[in-house]
């Protein structure tokens, strides 16, 4: 499985009300220094592959993107699912995803 997959399959593994960062992602996805990556799959992919792509956020709960660029998009989205977001950035450390126990550790690749 490519860091390509991985970093999908991740994303689509994200519950609602919980988010990731692209860090995470990317150590996730075996790549460690790979946010940048986990950035631009999200930007080529997220429509094609129905990515819920307002679950994640740059360190420290930042929302990353631009005011018209899908920034306001995102906050709405996280918004519905329960999750504050003020000046841009979230509570990181209540809404953070915990991946290790999930089921896309079986994936074959992983």
């Amino acid at each position: 499985m490519s860091f390509s997959e991985r970093v999908i399959a991740l994303i689509e593994a994200i519950p609602a009300g919980r988010v990731a960062t692209y860090g995470q992602i990317a150590t996730a996805a075996g790549n460690p220094r790979g946010a940048r990556g986990v950035v631009w799959i999200l930007r080529s992919s997220s429509k094609k592959h129905n990515l819920p792509w307002h679950r994640v956020v740059a360190a420290g709960g930042r929302i990353a993107l631009r005011e018209g660029e899908g920034r306001e998009e995102q906050i709405l989205r996280l918004g519905a699912e329960g999750i504050p977001v003020t000046e841009a950035c979230l509570p990181i450390d209540r809404y953070q995803w915990d991946f290790r126990d999930t089921p896309w550790q079986n994936m074959v690749g992983f």
